[in-house]
């Protein structure tokens, strides 16, 4: 069994500096209306960069294995939040971009489709809490 362990350290106010298997740095701040000087990242805007991430390593491989041409590929990625508090995600909408000349759609939403049904763990996760709504856009240039 794979265990991953980060430290979170305290650096004053309300921001935080998190290490990471990898032992790069993130820091974590709220806005100046929560307390905070908004010099980081906010923790649940990065659980949106987190199940974007993990899903486009997947495309990425994907494209790379299937020999795909695609010049640029962008993920977009909006989690709308519940009213009360503890505010949770419900709805979470990822986006997918691929802009190239010759974009074969029909693979590229096989390798979307992959990820998203077989590889990413972390869309498993947001599964398990929220309904994620899944959209692919292919821009021919």
């Amino acid at each position: 069994m794979d265990t991953h362990k980060i430290t979170t350290s305290w650096k004053g106010k309300m921001k935080f500096e998190s290490d990471n298997p990898s032992g790069d740095i993130i820091v974590m701040d709220s806005g100046p209306d929560h307390g905070g000087e908004g010099s980081g990242l906010r923790p649940k805007a990065m659980m949106l960069s987190s199940l974007a991430g993990c899903t486009g390593l997947d495309v990425a491989s994907l494209i790379e294995k299937m020999k795909l041409e695609v010049e640029d590929f962008k993920i977009i990625t909006e989690g709308d939040l519940t009213k009360e508090h503890p505010k949770t995600y419900h709805t979470v909408r990822v986006n997918y971009h691929f802009y190239g000349k010759n974009l074969n759609e029909k693979k590229l939403e096989r390798a979307v489709n992959l990820s998203v049904e077989s590889y990413c763990g972390v869309m498993v996760m947001f599964r398990k809490f929220a309904n994620v709504e899944i959209k692919i856009e292919f821009h021919k240039s």
